[in-house]
């Protein structure tokens, strides 16, 4: 463990991509006003798309579908496939502080996984394009045919491959959805306000702590050593 960190504090930090390190909002909204397009569908509104940054790409096209059925949601993610996977990632900019955060957390002894609801494939090529890749020990998300597709059963997976005690770990994301799937597997998660998802959000989903702004990362991160029941 680094010299800087305490013995309290959570070693292991799952970061989620979208809304966390980077802002794809630019390429995930229009992906999908493309696929919707060729469904003959409308566009969504501002709101539905902003929503649709975040959750599982199925999840959110069913619901824009109004649909469960499997076939014209496939249909809809391979359109959506179509445009993201040569425009689309690259319609992202990393948010101010995130590469100095990293830089700093990894400094201290920290050991970073990436945790995202974006397919692998997308998610190594996005941060190998911002050259964070070797400030993480390890790169996961969906496969494309849609296995760890929920985060709860993606941050399962990253547990039990790299046998992490959940204690030891800390799940960092701007949706509901991170901290759900932390708190189904007994992890702590932090919330960050400068993506898509608000306080009431992600406290009412188990966050235990807030962050306004990435440089405030390494600070709070360190505090978390002093959150009841956190025993190591």
């Amino acid at each position: 463990m680094g010299e800087n960190m305490p013995v309290s504090t959570p070693r292991h930090l799952l970061f989620d991509l979208d809304g966390t390190l980077t802002n794809n909002h630019a390429g995930i909204s229009r992906s999908i006003v493309f696929a919707l397009g060729r469904l003959g569908c409308p566009e969504p509104g501002a709101e539905a798309l902003r929503d649709a940054v975040g959750p599982p790409l199925r999840q959110t096209f069913g619901r824009l579908l109004g649909t469960a059925e499997t076939a014209p949601i496939e249909q809809a993610l391979r359109h959506y496939r179509e445009r993201y996977a040569t425009v689309g990632w690259t319609e992202n900019e990393i948010y101010p502080g995130i590469a100095q955060a990293l830089e700093e957390l990894a400094s201290r002894g920290h050991v970073l996984f990436l945790c995202t609801s974006k397919p692998r494939v997308f998610a190594e090529r996005i941060l190998a394009h911002f050259q964070l890749v070797a400030l993480f020990a390890g790169i996961y998300g969906p496969e494309l045919d849609g296995r760890y597709d929920h985060k709860d059963a993606l941050l399962g997976h990253i547990l039990s491959q790299k046998e992490l005690a959940p204690h030891s770990c800390l799940m960092i994301g701007d949706r509901e959805h991170d901290a759900l799937a932390a708190r189904a597997h007994g992890v702590s998660a932090l919330g960050v306000l400068y993506g898509f998802g608000t306080a009431e959000e992600l406290l009412a989903a188990g966050a235990v702590a807030l962050v306004a702004e990435a440089v405030e990362l390494p600070a709070a991160i360190a505090r978390l050593g002093g959150v009841p029941g956190k025993s190591r």
